[in-house]
């Protein structure tokens, strides 16, 4: 399954003509990023599965190098409760 910090591919493009997007947020909503020009996306859970591909790359295995949108783990904000 997928976790926080992966790259997944989705079946379909996004506007911008990338169709891999880096997993931001889980929960009963998705949150993911376009790896094409950080535009961010949310929806729901089922959804998400629905139109996921596969799992491009798992969150350690990344070379931050390489993707210029890519957040660590350590960058994301924390929730303020």
């Amino acid at each position: 399954m997928f976790e926080l910090g992966d790259l997944v591919i989705m079946k379909k493009s996004h506007a911008c003509g990338q169709n891999r997007f880096e997993v931001i947020r889980l929960g009963a909503d998705i949150k993911i990023c376009c790896m094409g020009c950080g535009h961010i996306i949310m929806m729901p859970r089922r959804d998400f599965s629905k139109r996921l591909k596969k799992i491009a790359t798992k969150q350690p295995d990344v070379k931050i190098e390489q993707e210029s949108h890519y957040v660590t783990l350590d960058q994301l904000q924390k929730p303020k409760i």
